[in-house]
């Protein structure tokens, strides 16, 4: 089969292969265009879905990890700073664990940020946020009822 649109088909105009693939985990019909005619069709499936967990993996990255931009662009950049990036994650999850903490882990790194430079203990930076947040919620929250 041959993409018809025109632009599609001025893009690219080799030939494609359709596959149809049924999941029984999920009980889908899923349909691929490959450009691979030898390989077998459980084989493009299988490749197809080791690329979803790719890509599931990478949209868990952006949602969790504080990367803003990869500091190099050489592979061995790009996986030492994912590596830093989860190796924090898990401590700050190991600390949350510890420290029995009600914060999540977001609030947990932005508190960090915040007092990385001052000699205070953990705990204390954490109990600091709690009460500073309590006070200030009743001072400018703004009663609708008064009961």
């Amino acid at each position: 089969m041959r993409l018809q649109s025109f632009y599609p088909a001025k893009s690219y105009p080799d030939p494609l292969r359709r596959i149809r693939y049924h999941d029984a985990e999920t009980e889908k019909n899923l349909v691929f265009l490959t450009n691979h005619f030898l390989l077998p069709t459980l084989t493009i499936a299988q490749l197809y879905k080791c690329r979803w967990q790719v890509e599931l993996f990478f949209k868990w990255v952006k949602q969790h990890l504080r990367i803003k931009k990869f500091y190099g662009l050489s592979p061995s950049a790009v996986k030492t700073q994912i590596w830093i990036a989860i190796s924090v994650y898990v401590l700050l999850a190991i600390l949350r664990k510890h420290l029995r903490l009600e914060h999540s882990l977001y609030t947990i790194s932005q508190i960090l940020s915040l007092t990385l430079f001052e000699k205070m203990p953990l705990l204390q930076a954490f109990s600091q946020l709690s009460s500073a947040s309590e006070l200030g919620q009743s001072r400018n929250q703004l009663n609708l009822f008064n009961i």
